[in-house]
């Protein structure tokens, strides 16, 4: 049944005046009100649906004003119309539970209501109670018990239930399958695991909360609205809703921050990929955490003397105007994957396992993500997209490359030998560095109060932490991020450890060449680098 009226019930609010003095009663109609609701067009699930049809005024937009004004810009208010836009045959009738009010993505147990039950145009669209369940209840009696409060975790086709953050009503129960399976890739992302260690969650830790606990992720940066597990105990993963706002468009796709942003405050992903990237005085602590976003915008790591940044960043090839989305402009990559035989449809990737260069076969990015770095094993699409790298096998060339030069130049610093991610006194570990901590222990602090300059052993370590395969909680690109800042600053180190050091052995020839062209290649690429301190290129 369509609805093209508004649908209106009106009360009629009176004003008597009585004239005392004449005896005479008069009754005027002064002003005409309306219910702040209709009946359900299926009572029996209490499913309200749409106010007005035409203007998209929900019935919960009659009290929730601001969330409509939101609500009806984002693309869950024209869900249905995607559909009846498809050519004809094209929507198949499942695909309506997903574009109208039903019970997808709510969590009620019966089988049939809203749409499923009611073929009523009220039930067009993604609306409240696509997410918040029926609200018959909660307008009838509109108190706090009442609050059909939508649910924070995930759940559905690819998440498990006994999964971190998992419920009976999400996201997932409408983004997934086969053509967007956006929850059967999170699930499988990092973002779908609670970060725990020997003494349990790291999101346990206060400082860490507000990154590894989705719940206090949300409320740190700011947004207070009410959901079903918001007061609950134990750790939420950083599901769709962290990132995604469910009722306002305020970012492409709903994105709670922009991802063009080049301030790490204001970037949806640095917020939390960019927590310590240089070396302080006053600490012990002689490593990274989550550097990435100063990684890619340049500003991360320590700079030996000559290779400084003068005021202002300098930024990556990857943080070039070529890929505005920064860090999604490649670990959110969309393609579809066909069966090479048939040339039917197979798999839409969504990008939601958030990998850049996935491990693939012909159905798609595989489970088991340890394959080799080559067109034939992964997918360089990615790479491709933003006009830079004209083909996967340019890029994976690349790759390689720069990938090996940081790799000679980090063996030389330091190679973790007992393989604990912490740096022993030579010959456990091997390199320059080892070398250092075992005939010079007193460049590396034992407290905080003695770290009062960083010095050059100190500024290396970090800096191999940082951009090398050494330690899990530095930047992990394998130098994609930002490879000619890695590599020039890990030869900057090289070149200073062998001044201050006079007892390390000199570098081998072929590493030496590598340090000299490292050097050179950043100067033509990032020549704001090797500046001297009044900014005279040295």
């Amino acid at each position: 049944m369509q609805r093209f009226a508004p649908r209106v019930r009106s009360t009629l609010w009176f004003l008597t005046s009585c004239l005392v003095a004449s005896g005479c009663t008069k009754t005027d109609i002064v002003y005409r009100d309306r219910e702040p609701f209709n009946p359900a067009p299926d009572l029996a699930s209490g499913m309200l649906g749409y106010y007005t049809v035409e203007s998209k005024q929900t019935t919960c937009g009659n009290c929730h004003v601001g969330q409509q004004s939101k609500w009806v810009q984002t693309a869950h208010a024209s869900a249905y119309k995607t559909l009846a836009d498809l050519p004809a045959a094209t929507a198949q009738p499942f695909c309506y539970t997903c574009h109208t009010v039903s019970t997808n993505g709510n969590g009620l147990a019966t089988p049939k209501r809203g749409w499923d039950a009611v073929k009523d145009s009220a039930y067009h669209d993604v609306q409240c109670e696509s997410c918040h369940g029926q609200g018959t209840t909660h307008v009838q009696s509109p108190s706090r018990t009442n609050f059909p409060l939508a649910r924070f975790g995930m759940a559905g086709t690819g998440v498990p239930a006994t999964a971190a953050g998992s419920s009976n009503a999400t996201c997932a129960a409408c983004h997934s399958g086969a053509h967007h399976p956006f929850a059967e890739e999170w699930g499988k992302s990092g973002h779908s695991k609670v970060v725990t260690e020997a003494s349990g969650p790291v999101a346990n830790n206060a400082s860490c909360a507000p990154c590894h606990d989705g719940k206090k992720a949300v409320a740190a940066w700011g947004f207070n609205t009410n959901y079903i597990e918001k007061d609950s105990a134990g750790v939420f993963p950083v599901t769709c809703t962290v990132c995604h706002d469910p009722h306002a468009k305020n970012n492409p796709k709903q994105l709670r921050f922009s991802i063009t942003a080049t301030e790490p405050s204001a970037n949806l992903c640095m917020k939390c990929h960019d927590r310590r990237a240089v070396l302080n005085t006053g600490t012990t602590r002689l490593t990274p955490h989550a550097p990435q976003g100063d990684v890619l915008l340049g500003t991360a790591g320590y700079r030996a003397p000559g290779v400084v940044i003068e005021g202002i960043a300098v930024a990556t090839t990857h943080a070039s105007s070529a890929n505005a989305n920064l860090c999604a402009g490649c670990h959110v990559q969309r393609y579809t994957f066909n069966d090479p035989a048939s040339g039917n449809f197979v798999f839409q990737a969504t990008g939601h396992r958030f990998l850049p260069i996935p491990c693939v076969n012909a159905s798609g990015p595989t489970d088991d993500q340890d394959c080799a770095y080559s067109t034939a094993a992964r997918s360089f699409k990615g790479c491709t997209g933003s006009g830079c790298h004209n083909s996967e096998a340019i890029a994976a060339s690349a790759f390689s490359s720069r990938r090996a030069t940081i790799a000679v130049l980090a063996d030389l610093l330091w190679t973790d030998l007992d393989n604990d991610q912490a740096l022993d006194a030579a010959p456990v570990d091997g390199g320059w560095l080892a070398i250092v901590k075992r005939d010079q222990p007193t460049e590396f602090p034992a407290t905080a109060a003695q770290a009062t300059k960083i010095t050059p052993a100190m500024g290396a370590f970090f800096n191999v932490a940082t951009f090398a395969e050494r330690y899990s909680n530095g930047d992990r690109s394998k130098g994609v991020h930002n490879p000619f800042l890695g590599s020039a600053l890990l030869a900057g180190n090289i070149t200073e450890m062998r001044a201050a050091y006079p007892f390390l052995p000199a570098a081998p020839m072929p590493v030496q060449a590598v340090v000299d062209k490292s050097i050179a290649e950043a100067r033509t690429r990032q020549p704001a680098l090797f500046r001297g301190r009044t900014g005279v290129e040295k």
